[in-house]
């Protein structure tokens, strides 16, 4: 590993792709990557790192002979990149193999897991971390308002990682946590998701159990009570667990719990021990869920309540994570990453609580391989339903899944009509800003949720408003 010098990664856009290739850069190497396509935050961050990104998938992206090849698990085996790095026998590596190796080894990595909120929970723990003076390193799948970035070195013990269940590369089938050598880990929940790669829940509760048995004994697992799936393999673990969540049985619990305009204020507990008062800038349970378990690893790391509290007052957010993107005229445009059902409704209801008494529009493109297939045609419609007015896209690139594992925007729309709501499927996102322009009135939230760009909507929308506000 020490000759090597360039470095060049396939599939470099991509949020932990692009944030290892800002690590590596930093660190002194040579950095060069290749796409199909770049758009915000990633595309930002490259540019400002000076990192050349080389559009499209071709064989003279190899012309200067890399030391060494990292590729990303959306790249298949008969990329041309790809053949002329095995013809050439260029050394290479998946994502996570390249992470462990380069920054993970000799640090106390805190691997943050789960179906929902990983994001937002690695983004806390790492400002609240830094805020304290811990200078902690990081690759987190989000851009962190408070660092600009996704990444960052650190020079302390302390590395926050967020880790994911899907595969690592197309010669590395093991789930990318697996390479993380985790000394800690929180745990949010455990659904079904990943319906490309996992065909059922019981095949991601096998991924997570292996997964909870590389904690080690002096290890410390954060477990959230109330997801069942957590609950069933958490008792795994050879290391201490302690338990976060509503739950009576939680160990971090949260209670008097109120939500307002500027976040939620609650009452922190610690098994019967009343610890203090708190406040958050974020809103909704799920994120009060995620915050009990930032608060129990932080604690275990003998960091003060003040401490704790001083990191929640500064937390400024995460990029496409109920990201206030503008308010135009009395119009409201938020920003989010939603696309599991669970994940919609408990952003839906976020938006309900912190702005109470507006009409709030859900604006949900179909994105992910789980989302465009049919596996939760019949669990959306209720995510919605505390929405006021609901608008679905087209699915992403419909052409590539099967029509009859297709999800349907139609039966979607139908459903929530018959359950009175009214919504509609606008397929393309002119269309959907055109609707919108003319629709929305003073005092309106429009909440867009799609885990990619949404086609710039966000951009096209704010550029539309003035029209309708004067």
């Amino acid at each position: 590993m020490d000759k090597i010098k360039h470095i060049h990664l396939i599939a470099i856009c991509g949020m932990g792709m692009g944030s290892l290739a800002g690590m590596l850069k930093e660190s002194g190497y040579q950095v060069t990557g290749s796409d199909t396509d770049t758009y915000p935050p990633m595309s930002n961050q490259l540019a400002s790192m000076g990192i050349e990104v080389r559009l499209g998938h071709k064989p003279e992206n190899l012309r200067d002979n890399p030391d060494l090849v990292i590729v990303g698990n959306a790249v298949s085996r008969d990329n041309p990149e790809v053949e002329v790095m095995l013809e050439r026998r260029i050394k290479y590596l998946s994502f996570p193999q390249a992470l462990s190796q380069f920054y993970l080894s000799g640090k106390d990595p805190l691997v943050v897991a789960g179906t929902h909120g990983k994001t937002t929970t690695a983004s806390l723990s790492a400002w609240i971390l830094e805020n304290a003076g811990r200078d902690p390193g990081f690759l987190i799948g989000g851009v962190l308002k408070n660092f600009q970035s996704s990444c960052r070195l650190g020079s302390g013990r302390c590395f926050v990682v967020e880790g994911d269940e899907y595969d690592s590369a197309f010669f590395d089938k093991e789930p990318k946590f697996l390479h993380y050598q985790p000394q800690m880990a929180i745990i949010t929940s455990i659904e079904f998701d990943h319906a490309d790669i996992y065909q059922s829940l019981e095949e991601i509760k096998i991924s997570f159990k292996k997964f909870v048995s590389l904690l080690p004994e002096d290890g410390l697992l954060l477990a959230g009570i109330d997801d069942p799936g957590v609950r069933e393999i958490a008792g795994d673990a050879r290391c201490p667990v302690e338990w976060y969540g509503f739950d009576p049985e939680a160990l971090w619990r949260a209670g008097e719990i109120s939500f307002d305009g500027k976040g939620t204020n609650f009452s922190l507990y610690r098994g019967n021990e009343y610890l203090g008062r708190l406040q958050s800038p974020l809103s909704g349970d799920h994120n009060l869920l995620n915050l009990l378990g930032v608060i129990g690893f932080c604690r275990s790391l003998r960091l003060s309540l003040s401490e704790i509290q001083e990191g929640l007052k500064g937390f400024q957010g995460i990029k496409r994570r109920q990201e206030v993107k503008k308010m135009v005229g009395g119009v409201t445009v938020i920003d989010d990453f939603a696309h599991h059902p669970t994940a919609v409704r408990s952003t839906i209801d976020a938006m309900k609580k912190r702005y109470p008494g507006r009409r709030l529009w859900a604006v949900f493109e179909p994105r992910t391989a789980s989302s465009r297939r049919k596996v939760f045609q019949s669990q959306y419609p209720d995510a919605f339903l505390k929405a006021d007015r609901i608008i679905i896209a087209d699915v992403y690139k419909a052409e590539r899944i099967e029509e009859r594992e297709r999800f349907s925007p139609e039966l979607m729309v139908e459903e929530l009509v018959s359950k009175g709501k009214e919504a509609r499927h606008l397929g393309k996102v002119d269309d959907i800003v055109r609707y919108l322009e003319d629709n929305l009135r003073n005092g309106d939230i429009v909440l867009l949720m799609s885990n990619g760009d949404f086609e710039g909507i966000a951009e096209k929308l704010l550029k539309a408003m003035p029209s309708l506000t004067g």
